[in-house]
């Protein structure tokens, strides 16, 4: 018999395990966490995992609501981002594929 608390353990950990990743990859410092390229990488991670979503739910508006609200912060560290140095943007947006 399955546990079905032990399944939500499971992806729960997964996805602990892709955040971390991504921390990783986009941290500056050794202990970074808040930083903006940092922030942005995770929103761009869980806006192509609602996406996904979306594509198959298509009646989710609450989802839909919460995929826009995600993609209006991530636009705006972005633009917070240029302000502040224009090459850790380009790194950025390089790095994670965005188009801008």
């Amino acid at each position: 018999m399955l546990d079905v608390s032990a399944g939500r353990s499971v992806q729960i950990m997964l996805a602990t395990v892709v955040k971390q990743g991504v921390i990783a990859e986009n941290r500056v410092h050794e202990q970074d966490t808040g930083s903006p390229e940092v922030q942005v990488a995770l929103l761009t991670a869980r806006i192509q995992e609602l996406t996904g979503h979306l594509q198959s739910n298509i009646k989710d508006h609450a989802a839909r609501r919460g995929l826009l609200k995600m993609v209006g912060r991530r636009s705006a560290l972005l633009k917070y981002l240029t302000r502040a140095d224009r090459d850790r943007y380009r790194a950025l947006i390089g790095r994670l594929g965005l188009r801008k």
